[in-house]
């Protein structure tokens, strides 16, 4: 058996002083995989936590910035799969047929399949519990052959470690704000809560998760300002999730969508014969919501004749529904959102003072999708994987000349611009790629306003092999997003019916499907 080298030995004994160290969470995932990165010859190492049915990366190196937007469920990718399956650390064979989950996104080898390469996963455990994986690739085709697997163990054991620690410092650390709550179900809850949370590392957004973690513990109100887009109602949801009340229901009611001869009853309610048409007698949101939160969303639109009765709720905690003369209590904490500057709407008597004095007890402003530039390969990242998972496609990787054309635009429509931005790339993309292969999403595709140059790696077609039957994108482009989406999602399946000759089971084999799931799907689209 070979021994273990000095550098393995300087790496497990960094990791165990890690373990005993004051370090942020992110700075120990990252200096974990500088570690192995610098003890073992790896192009690419990937640290992943494992949450309900996928892994999502902690931290990197050697793959692009947008690999840790992504998600990678254990059921699409064979090889984690098998790495998580194992008790001990897997080496896959140079000729496997199992596609590499990280293919596109190792820098400088956009195909790993093009490429003989080594790769090894690690699964990490802790009290035979699996937590994550830390996985190895290396371009040269025998560059793990050397290490034993008993030093492989060790590392995983100590990795597991390390992620286990960081997620006890966390709960601790919320639990020194909430008194009285236990680690392990703060351990729990930070689990939940990383699912669909708000990406990115720079400093703006740092600092925006710090605001939203102090306003949560308490029960004032609070007010989100920012541009359009910018993610108001994600950081009302947030706010919703680490507060007290997260078992509690979150209602939302857009006050710009609402006619003002319906406000009152929508926000307090009504009792039967209360106006023609209440022929019964219908609960208000701000009911339905007791004893948890209401989010009114565009609170710049809210009619003045409601804005008294709404000032009355905050001062005193009652309602009172519309034809009624009794007063009801109710406990509700109220999270408001405007894209408006309300203190100009006061100075024009368009909204009242005292109420913006009620709402405006804490305020948080979302930064412009600008303000957080090195964000944006992430987020394209995460919107990539999203569409995939939506159109049902193989990879979906951004070309290298992608994230800097993303990066050097203005986004006036900011993070919800960005997201409908790479919806429309992946489907103009998608008709150049076979199904399940790697689709790469170049300039061309984000759009007339993303291309300068055309240079040669944007003009030529890296996958000039035969395609099969693609569907027409000049039939659906010019029409919403969601229309786009439900049209390709038609043609994706008649194409496929084609190819089978109309034999459903062959087809639904084909996409990935269970037969009657893809009865179901053509049902919805209309196509049966």
């Amino acid at each position: 058996m070979k021994k273990v080298t000095i550098d393995e030995f300087d790496l497990l004994f960094q990791i165990a002083l890690d373990l005993s160290s004051s370090l942020q969470s992110q700075d120990r995932y990252q200096r974990l995989v500088d570690a192995v990165r610098q003890a073992l010859p790896a192009d690419a190492v990937t640290l992943l936590r494992l949450q309900g049915e996928a892994l999502h990366p902690l931290a990197t190196h050697g793959l692009v910035p947008d690999a840790l937007g992504r998600q990678f469920v254990v059921a699409d990718h064979p090889r984690l799969a098998e790495v998580c399956r194992q008790p001990q650390p897997t080496r896959f064979p140079i000729n496997s047929p199992l596609p590499d989950p990280f293919e596109g996104l190792v820098e400088g080898a956009p195909n790993l399949s093009d490429h003989i390469h080594a790769c090894l996963g690690i699964p990490l455990r802790v009290q035979n519990q699996l937590v994550g994986t830390l996985t190895l690739d290396s371009l040269t085709s025998n560059a793990f052959d050397g290490i034993s697997t008993s030093f492989l163990s060790a590392l995983g054991a100590l990795a597991g470690a390390a992620l286990h620690t960081s997620e006890i410092m966390e709960a601790l650390e919320r639990s020194a704000r909430n008194n009285g709550l236990v680690a392990q179900d703060l351990v729990h809850g930070i689990l939940e809560r990383r699912g669909g949370g708000l990406l990115g590392r720079s400093d703006r957004l740092q600092a925006l998760r710090e605001e939203i973690s102090v306003f949560a513990q308490s029960d004032y109100p609070v007010l989100v300002t920012g541009e359009t887009g910018t993610g108001k109602e994600l950081v009302v949801r947030t706010l919703h999730a680490e507060s007290w009340r997260s078992k509690k229901p979150l209602v939302y009611v857009n006050c710009a969508a609402l006619p003002e001869s319906v406000v009152e009853s929508e926000l307090f309610g009504h009792i039967k014969g209360a106006f023609t048409g209440a022929s019964n007698e219908r609960r208000g949101k701000f009911q339905v919501a007791d004893g948890g939160c209401l989010f009114l969303d565009e609170i710049g639109e809210l009619p003045l004749s409601i804005q008294p009765k709404l000032l009355r709720v905050l001062q005193t905690g009652e309602i009172q529904r519309v034809g009624s003369d009794r007063h009801l209590h109710v406990d509700v904490r109220v999270f408001s959102a405007t894209n408006r500057e309300l203190v100009r709407e006061v100075q024009a008597g368009a909204f009242r003072a005292d109420l913006l004095h009620r709402l405006d007890v804490c305020r948080i402003h979302t930064p412009r999708l600008t303000d957080m530039k090195d964000d944006i390969p992430l987020l394209a990242g995460s919107f990539c994987d999203q569409a995939r998972r939506q159109l049902g496609l193989g990879p979906v990787r951004l070309h290298s000349d992608s994230p800097q054309a993303l990066m050097a635009y203005a986004w006036p429509g900011n993070v919800r611009e960005l997201e409908n931005v790479i919806s429309r790339a992946v489907l103009k993309a998608a008709k150049s790629s076979a199904k399940g292969e790697p689709v790469w999403i170049r300039p061309r595709h984000l759009g007339q306003d993303f291309v300068k140059t055309k240079s040669k790696a944007d003009s030529e077609d890296r996958y000039s092999h035969q395609q099969l039957a693609a569907p027409d994108m000049k039939a659906i482009d010019g029409r919403p997003l969601s229309e786009q989406l439900v049209e390709f999602k038609r043609q994706v399946i008649l194409a496929a019916l084609k190819r089978n000759h109309g034999v459903w089971s062959q087809a639904a084999k084909e996409l990935g499907l269970h037969r009657s799931n893809l009865h179901n799907l053509a049902a919805r689209l209309g196509l049966k």
